[in-house]
């Protein structure tokens, strides 16, 4: 018996328009053709608009790498989505025989995994990538990043590379990330509209800034940012980033933290970053950064602090008790020469770890992957033990580990029945992965952002077969070289005065 969605749409209109003309030969024909097309269109992702009690989307893959506490494998798997939540995972048999999906991402030679979690990062500064390269921590600060952003900062440059950002990151995996920077509702608005899931930092700094006169304009105008976003958008999580405490005193942090916690927000902020803000701290507070932080309740709410390069035997056990989401920038540490930070003691004593990129501008790109592969021959070279952060301890880090540190573990991370479908696809069918014995590590110390072919935030497909859905990459790359040659022509005039 033929489905009721080809008899309504290929048998029906025959028969009405050519009653007299045609065999029921003919009739079989058609619907035959249509039934071919139809299973062709959902094996290459496109739309079988007409199952009207058909699930949304169907991922396949030759193997599904979950994340989950078991750290599931399933070969020749399938993970099925429905209204942005996962609702299935199993083989790719029993999921065909449970659900018809509107759309299917064909599985041949894919990964299916957890999307990536960039947990630390300041988007828009991608306009600002290779405008100050090596170069000490405070001089880049003080002496090109702060003058440039005061400068050039404004709206149009926070989304032209937010997008550029977004972009990237989508390219790369990256399905949710955490960033800090001014004009946070331009930001919000960005990630929007390119799909992905954020959580956005409003900027608070003791200084003039692009959006703000000072420390209280800031948390002003923060707070009314984060009213503003607060449970407007699933995939949006408004909150505060205080930049430092070398740039915000005590009382400016206790301010932020307090207006955090009546707004029921996080908080964002560099820690223990450089052997300057350890002294720095020291001088100024009578005690390292972090065991400053806690002595004026600044833990008192969920925190995710970026960096800790730095810290002592002592501080280790508060970020374990107050739950401190820790974010290891390895790229951003080196270039800078920050340091190496003990991850493996952390992690070693239950300090919740992720990895993050850091900005485009101290990084010099948003790769999740190299960030991953840079963590990992860190600790075993800076330990002598290549048994130190094997991969799958990495790949936790970027993925459901990222997710818990940063507050978001509930709902994405990893790939289990009830979370929202933060997915990607990695095309395992370049040579550099030929042959593949353990799929984990080569996902760790092979795969790069190449290699990422679809994403899916929310169970929205954002990159299809290495295609941007959500994106014009046209038009980002045109406003971005614009907006560059305008920053390039004030800081040639500049050096010239």
């Amino acid at each position: 018996m033929l489905p009721l969605f080809f008899a309504r749409h290929f048998v029906q209109p025959v028969l009405m328009n050519n009653t007299n003309r045609t065999t029921l030969g003919q009739i079989l024909l058609l619907c035959f053709v249509a039934l071919a097309a139809c299973s062709a269109d959902r094996e290459s992702g496109k739309v079988d608009a007409g199952s009207d009690d058909a699930i949304d989307l169907i991922i396949k893959g030759d193997h599904i790498v979950t994340m989950d506490d078991d750290r599931t494998i399933i070969s020749n798997g399938a993970v099925a989505v429905d209204d942005g939540i996962i609702i299935a995972i199993g083989t790719q048999a029993e999921i065909e025989a449970q659900f018809r999906s509107r759309q299917t991402l064909a599985g041949d030679k894919r990964v299916v995994m957890p999307g990536l979690v960039n947990g630390h990062g300041h988007a828009a500064m991608t306009l600002l990538r290779g405008v100050a390269d090596d170069l000490e921590l405070m001089d880049w600060l003080n002496n090109y990043i702060f003058p440039s952003e005061v400068e050039f900062v404004d709206s149009e440059f926070v989304r032209i590379g937010t997008e550029l950002a977004c972009w990237e990151m989508i390219r790369g995996g990256t399905t949710t990330f955490v960033d800090m920077y001014y004009f946070p509702d331009t930001i919000a608005e960005v990630v929007v509209d390119c799909g992905m899931r954020a959580m956005i930092s409003a900027t608070v700094i003791d200084q003039r800034s692009p959006d703000a006169e000072g420390a209280a304009d800031s948390i002003s105008k923060g707070s009314a940012f984060i009213n503003r976003w607060k449970n407007r958008n699933p995939r949006i999580t408004p909150m505060f980033g205080p930049h430092a405490n070398y740039t915000l005193n005590a009382e400016q942090l206790a301010a932020t933290r307090a207006a955090a916690i009546e707004l029921g927000v996080p908080i964002s902020i560099h820690m223990s970053e450089s052997p300057f803000e350890l002294q720095y701290s020291q001088d100024t507070f009578g005690m390292t950064s972090i065991e400053m932080y806690e002595s004026i309740g600044f833990f008192e709410g969920p925190t995710i602090a970026a960096h800790v390069v730095w810290p002592t035997a002592a501080e280790i056990p508060i970020l374990v008790s107050r739950k401190v989401g820790v974010i290891h920038n390895p790229t951003s540490n080196m270039k800078i020469a920050s340091g190496i930070s003990p991850v493996a003691e952390m992690l070693a004593a239950g300090v919740r770890v992720g990895l993050g990129t850091d900005g485009a501008a101290s990084n010099n790109d948003l790769d999740m992957w190299e960030e991953m592969r840079l963590a990992a021959f860190l600790q075993k070279v800076d330990r002598m033990d290549p048994r130190v952060l094997p991969a799958d301890t990495v790949l936790s880090m970027a993925t459901t580990g990222g997710a818990t540190a940063i507050g978001l573990g509930d709902i994405t991370g990893s790939l289990e029945v009830g979370k929202r479908a933060d997915i990607i696809q990695v095309a395992f069918d370049d040579v550099h992965h030929v042959p593949t014995f353990n799929v984990v590590s080569h996902l760790v110390y092979v795969t790069d952002e190449q290699d990422v072919a679809s994403v899916i935030v929310d169970g929205q497909v954002l990159m299809l077969e290495h295609e941007f859905l959500t994106i014009d990459t046209e038009r980002v790359t045109a406003e971005a070289v614009e907006f560059a040659a305008r920053i390039q022509a004030a800081l040639e005039q500049r050096n010239r005065e």
